[in-house]
């Protein structure tokens, strides 16, 4: 019995004799695409870290020829065959194959077969040429699949929705060395629109047709739905928004669509605080009415209280017909604003309305400000210092305004821009202390590059027109220094001065930076940075240029920027000055 035992026990106890651990894969004679397809192919790539007998490497090892003949031919090689060696190594298995891929599979013509009244729009004629364009090329079953399925795709987004495809043929010659697609749809009826369903929705009929960005009988499109959805998203009135077109009852060549809603918490409330080297240290607080009746209509107010800045704000919002987001806008603003060279409180108010234009969103309306305001005094100087400037004005003035943005992700933009012009000017002398005109451009514009690097360009102009300079308060006059202006300057230092040698503002101004940004890990990165500009009379603009490093810090709150900038080659203006900003890059 026990020699039964023992005998029992032999074939275990040679296991770790005959079991060798891992098979080590080279691969070689391809590039890295067709070497990553040979590695997936070949089934000795599973024993990398499994234990594995001489008798199964060496049975694996024979078929490797054919498995990577087999994983070549979708990338167009048919012809591939394969060399190598096995070797036994103290760690286990060394496999090299040597792979020949051979001449490839080149496709020589390409049918494809649709409906000239479908390929007459230029979505659909665009899928079509990425078809086409894979004439010449080396046949790869990827590219081909992803080509006829954008097709198959975009005649459903643009109202094809009962397209078939009745022809899918590759004809490949190995002895040629040639491949020919063959393609054919059914397209069927092309869809229109039928009625618009609203349920869930805490308004009177009809408020929301405004958001809807086609008509009935026009034809469906999937680009058009999701317009749709985003408008009702960012009306912020709704928690959920499904806009669901209804296919299953869909019939003589008419699609409704049903949008299902759900109203959002209809009054909100904000608080926190903030840090902003302009502003200092401060709490804000808002108030929020997403609706106050039937109509739409939205009610918000803020309120913010900082070192160096507090403003009281109250606007109310009447939506207007339409479909480009138009309406009707009052406001109320108190501030009280102390920088280094300024001081001032304002009440301003304001009514305009706005939409959506050809992309831009466009600001007509009229402005009411007054105030009194100090400028060239520091905020530890009594008033009474000689050279200080005090004065106090009401302006009535017309604005009008453009502004776009463009981003690929406005969380963290990698390829985007924005422009904003502004243009406002008074009547004369109608209803205001002095008379004016004025414009102001802002632009920035950002690339990634190298994956982990970003260029940001910024650029501000600006110029007021005036028969009197004296009457215009601080927010009216231009100043330069600070986070959005010359970095290595506190906020608003800059600008022409007066016979004491006290900064009072200019009437034009020219700014321009550049900034260099690297990331190191997906969350942090450092910056390097160049300013330049001023705020300037005439055309005297003894530029000021600024120049530091950063650090950068995408936070769950939204991208942080730390700068420490210097000024550069300036005699009365030494040392660093820290510059934090939060917020989104546009």
């Amino acid at each position: 019995m026990r020699w039964t035992r023992r005998l029992c026990l032999l074939p275990l106890l040679l296991i770790p004799a005959l079991s060798h651990a891992g098979v080590q894969l080279v691969v070689d004679g391809v590039d890295d695409e067709l070497k990553a397809a040979v590695v997936a192919g070949v089934n000795l790539s599973q024993y990398a870290s499994r234990d594995i007998s001489e008798a199964q490497v060496q049975r694996l090892y024979d078929r490797a020829d054919a498995q990577v003949g087999a994983a070549l031919q979708p990338y167009g090689y048919y012809e591939a065959h394969t060399s190598g060696k096995l070797e036994k190594t103290d760690k286990g298995w060394r496999v090299t194959l040597h792979v020949t891929p051979g001449q490839p599979v080149i496709v020589t013509s390409v049918d494809v077969q649709l409906d000239s009244t479908a390929t007459s729009l230029a979505p659909i004629k665009t899928a079509r040429r990425a078809i086409e364009r894979l004439k010449g090329k080396r046949l790869d079953d990827g590219a081909y699949e992803q080509a006829r399925d954008g097709l198959n795709g975009t005649l459903t987004a643009n109202g094809y929705l009962d397209a078939r495809l009745t022809v899918h043929r590759v004809e490949v010659n190995r002895g040629e060395h040639s491949a020919a697609i063959h393609l054919a749809w059914d397209v069927g009826t092309r869809y229109r629109y039928g009625q618009v369903h609203f349920d869930g929705s805490q308004f009177r009929p009809g408020f929301l047709d405004r958001y809807v960005p086609f008509k009935s009988g026009d034809y469906f499109n999937q680009d058009q739905l999701l317009k749709f959805q985003q408008a009702l998203n960012g009306a912020d009135y709704f928690s959920a928004v499904n806009v669901m077109p209804q296919l299953d009852t869909a019939k003589n060549g008419i699609v409704d669509i049903d949008v299902q809603l759900a109203p959002a918490k209809r009054t909100i409330y904000t608080s926190g605080l903030f840090v902003g080297t302009d502003t200092g240290v401060g709490v804000r607080g808002g108030m929020e009415r997403r609706w106050v009746n039937r109509y739409g209509h939205k009610w918000k107010n803020d309120i913010v209280l900082a070192q160096r800045l507090k403003t009281v704000t109250s606007q109310y919002t009447i939506p207007l017909s339409g479909d480009n987001e138009r309406s009707l806008n009052f406001g109320a603003t108190y501030r009280d604003a102390n920088t280094i060279t300024s001081q001032s409180r304002t009440l301003e108010l304001v009514a305009n309305e706005s939409e959506i234009w050809r992309g831009w969103v466009r600001t007509f309306g009229v402005h009411a400000l007054t105030g009194t305001f100090t400028v060239g005094k520091t905020p530890d100087e009594p008033a009474s210092t000689p050279g200080v400037e005090h004065g106090s004005s009401t302006l009535v003035y017309a604005e009008g305004s453009l502004v776009r943005k463009q981003a690929d992700n406005f969380d963290f933009v990698r390829r985007g821009w924005s422009v904003s012009i502004d243009a406002r000017s008074t009547a004369g002398d109608l209803l205001s202390s002095a008379r004016f005109s004025e414009i102001t451009v802002d632009a920035r514009w950002i690339r990634a590059f190298w994956r982990n690097n970003r260029l940001i360009l910024r650029g501000s102009l600006g110029h007021v027109w005036t028969d009197d300079f004296d009457a215009l308060p601080p927010q009216l006059r231009f100043f330069a220094g600070g986070d959005q202006s010359i970095r290595g300057y506190s906020f608003q230092s800059l600008g022409p001065q007066n016979s004491y040698g006290r900064v009072i503002g200019g009437d034009s101004m020219v700014i321009a930076s550049a900034t260099l940004e690297h990331y190191f890990t997906p969350r942090w990165g450092i910056a390097t940075f160049v300013d330049a500009g001023n705020a300037y009379n005439g055309t005297n603009v003894q530029a000021k240029i600024g120049t530091g490093v950063g650090v950068r810090w995408r936070s769950p709150v939204g991208l942080i920027r730390v700068d420490v900038g210097t000024p550069i080659n300036d005699a009365q203006r030494h040392g660093v000055e820290l510059h934090l900003v939060i917020g989104p890059d546009l």
